[in-house]
C-alpha cells in the first residue's frame, strides 16, 4: 500500500466482463501501465470489491432490505478473520510506516489477543483446521472463537481503525438482521448478505496456488508473527497492470477468462 504513493506513473483504464452464474459482472479498473504486482494493486481490488458490494446493497434496498452494518457496531470484529498472504504483505508494509510507539501498541494488542485464545485452547485448532470449510467442526470453531469476545487489534471505539485498507473479507461480511444478533448467531438468527462471489476467496485461491497448500491465507491475529518472515508473495504475480489484473479476474468465475468489453485506453 505504501508503494501506491508512487502512482504518478502512467495508468491505463481496463474494462472487463466476466460471467457469474446467469449474470455478468462488468467493471472498469485503473491500473499501472508498467510493472506492478498483486500486492501493489490491492487498492484497485478493494475499490472493485466496494463497487460490487454497493451494487448488491442497491439491489437489496430495491427489495426492501437494508444492510445493518455500520461504524460503531463491532460485533463482527470479534470473529475469526482469515486474510490472504497478499493482504498480510500489504498490512505488514503499512504497519512498518507507523511510529515505533504505535507499532508497539499494536504488537501488544495482537499478543494479548493470542494469549487469551491460547488460554482457551483455540490456537492449535486455528492452525490445524480450515475455518472456511463447510463442516460442523469449522462452524463450531468459529463459534468458540466468537464467544471468547477477543476484539480485532485494529478495533478502536467499536470501529475499524484501518477501515480504508481493511481486508476484503471484512468488506464482504454483511447482514440485514439486527446488529445485536451478530453477538450470538447460534441463538439469534442472522441474515447474512449473499454475494455471488467473493474477492477474498479469489485472493486466497491465488495464494494457495503459490504456496502449494489448501489455504493461501493466514489468521489475522498471526500477522505480527508472519511479518518476521518478511514475505513478499506479491512479487510472484507480477507484470504490467492489465496482466496482473487479468490473473485475478480470470479466477472470479471458476477460472474462466473474462471477455473483453473494450480495449485499454491510456490515461494522463
Amino acid at each position: 500500500m505504501t508503494e501506491q504513493s508512487s502512482m504518478s506513473q502512467e495508468t491505463v483504464s481496463v474494462d472487463f466482463a466476466v460471467g457469474i452464474g446467469d449474470g455478468q459482472f462488468t467493471a472498469t479498473a485503473v491500473v499501472p501501465a508498467g510493472k506492478t504486482n498483486l500486492t501493489q494493486i490491492l487498492p484497485v481490488l478493494q475499490s472493485l470489491d466496494d463497487s460490487f458490494i454497493a451494487g448488491v446493497a442497491s439491489q437489496l434496498a430495491e427489495a426492501g432490505h437494508t444492510i445493518s452494518c455500520k461504524a460503531g457496531c463491532g460485533a463482527c470484529c470479534r470473529q475469526m478473520v482469515p486474510i490472504s498472504i497478499f493482504e498480510a504483505e500489504a498490512l505488514s508494509a503499512w504497519i512498518r510506516t507507523l511510529p515505533e510507539s504505535r507499532q508497539q501498541e499494536l504488537a501488544d494488542r495482537f499478543h494479548q489477543a493470542l494469549l487469551k485464545l491460547a488460554a482457551a485452547g483455540l490456537i492449535d485448532r486455528m492452525v490445524n483446521e480450515d475455518w472456511l470449510a463447510e463442516t460442523e467442526s469449522a462452524r463450531q470453531l468459529a463459534l468458540d472463537y466468537l464467544y471468547q469476545r477477543v476484539p480485532c487489534p485494529f478495533l478502536e471505539d467499536e470501529s475499524c481503525s484501518i477501515h480504508p485498507i481493511r481486508p476484503l473479507i471484512c468488506r464482504e461480511y454483511l447482514v440485514t438482521s439486527p446488529p445485536e444478533h451478530c453477538f450470538d448467531p447460534a441463538t439469534l438468527q442472522t441474515a447474512p448478505v449473499h454475494l455471488p462471489f467473493h474477492f477474498s476467496r479469489v485472493l486466497n485461491r491465488i495464494g494457495a496456488e503459490l504456496e502449494g497448500d489448501a489455504r493461501g491465507w493466514i489468521p489475522l491475529l498471526f500477522l505480527f508473527a508472519w511479518m518476521k518472515s518478511k514475505g513478499r508473495p506479491g512479487e510472484a504475480v507480477a507484470g504490467d497492470g492489465p496482466e496482473v489484473l487479468y490473473e485475478f479476474v480470470k479466477r472470479i468465475s471458476e477460472g474462466r477468462p473474462p471477455s473483453p468489453a473494450a480495449e485499454p485506453a491510456a490515461e494522463d
